[in-house]
């Protein structure tokens, strides 16, 4: 299946959902491409009784209220960036098999954080479990605390590197995203090395041993992003390499950042990262939208 270059946000009528929708806008703008609003409705159980067909008035009910949300966000995305080009889906069913299919041919989905009705307990809950996990583009996911504002709009892009494949791709993700911004890139990379703490014979053979992790540390990161560095000669690059915890370097490097971008399936400090506390941490303290990316 071929991949459009078009922005997807997830609109439900939440104030999370309208955050998403103007970072969604802000995006597409800058990227040049098109957005598409997708909402989606489900029939109530209790409004009819089991084994009965609902009445045709039901659905069409249920998609006009649909496309009140889809109105009310065109309008904030045209708030944001007037010139966007947005068209919209409605679907019956499911937000997340909505959510997957389309994955499968867009550029990247973008969801609010705290929604209403179908994306509910979207960062804790099954919806944003289901569509950050299994989503075949990457997922976006706007806090409704996150507005795009005058000291974040021209903020840095930063990516967590440590190694693995993922995130590889994720650091690829950032770049270009960077590049389309106009925007800093930093690059963080953490370690914490248990193995040369445990051995440690004293304070002097300590902190000559941390120092020799972290030159390797810095050689591994420099390694990881040169190519891409050489390819988008445009984005200027910031290195950190800290010995701390993923969870608090990401958190506090993103601070006035437009995005933070992480690989789903790292290694290390981001193991287990879509499932675990890690992920569950980011996404709730990161103080900026978080990008996921999957392996390819």
């Amino acid at each position: 299946m071929s991949v459009e270059d078009i922005v997807v946000v997830a609109v439900d009528g939440s104030e999370a959902s309208k955050q998403a929708v103007r970072w969604a806008a802000n995006t597409a703008n800058k990227r040049g491409i098109p957005l598409r609003l997708a909402s989606s409705y489900t029939m109530p159980q209790f409004l009819y009784a089991e084994g009965m067909v609902p009445p045709q008035e039901l659905f069409d009910d249920l998609q006009a209220e649909a496309l009140e949300k889809i109105d009310e966000a065109r309008t904030i995305a045209h708030e944001m960036a007037p010139d966007i080009k947005i068209g919209h889906t409605i679907a019956e069913g499911s937000p997340i098999d909505m959510l997957l299919e389309m994955s499968k041919s867009v550029t990247m989905i973008v969801m609010g954080s705290r929604g209403l009705g179908g994306l509910s307990g979207m960062v804790m809950g099954s919806v944003s479990g289901a569509v950050v996990s299994h989503a075949q583009c990457p997922v976006v996911v706007v806090r409704e605390d996150s507005s795009v504002n005058e000291d974040n709009k021209y903020g840095p892009v930063v990516v967590g590197v440590d190694g693995s494949e993922v995130s590889q791709r994720a650091t690829e993700v950032a770049f270009a995203e960077a590049s389309a911004r106009g925007a800093e890139l930093i690059a963080v990379h953490t370690w914490m090395d248990m193995q040369v703490q445990a051995s440690l014979a004293g304070l002097a053979a300590a902190q000559q041993q941390w120092d020799e992790v972290e030159r390797e540390q810095t050689e591994l990161l420099i390694e990881r992003i040169k190519p891409l560095a050489e390819q988008y000669p445009d984005v200027p690059v910031k290195k950190v390499i800290t010995r701390d915890r993923p969870v608090r370097a990401l958190a506090e490097t993103s601070e006035g950042a437009q995005l933070l971008v992480v690989g789903s399936h790292g290694r290390g400090g981001f193991k287990g990262m879509l499932l675990g506390s890690t992920s569950r941490a980011l996404l709730q303290s990161a103080p900026c939208p978080m990008m996921v990316v999957r392996p390819a």
